[in-house]
């Protein structure tokens, strides 16, 4: 169960632990519903034990960038919207 940032409800992830040794050590991808799903592939374990703190502090810095590039989206799309008029 996770709190979602924006609206505060709180929400089920769906996470999976894999052991295949062509993937990599993390996923996150969506669910049938088109929910978030997390992937850790068990066969990066030192990887992922060694890294574990650094993957754990990702959040802020995935957010930012998702933010950014939602930003960059938004105002492209803007710019279409005043041409149409």
């Amino acid at each position: 169960m996770w709190d979602n940032m924006i609206t505060g409800e709180a929400r089920e992830i769906e996470m999976r632990i894999v052991n295949d040794e062509e993937m990599p050590p993390i996923v996150i991808t969506m669910n049938d519903n088109d929910e978030v799903k997390v992937i850790i592939n068990q066969h990066h374990k030192t990887w992922l034990s060694i890294h574990r703190k650094t993957i754990g502090g990702l959040s802020a810095g995935l957010y930012q960038n998702i933010d950014e590039l939602l930003d960059a989206m938004l105002k492209e799309q803007r710019q279409y919207e005043r041409m149409d008029y």
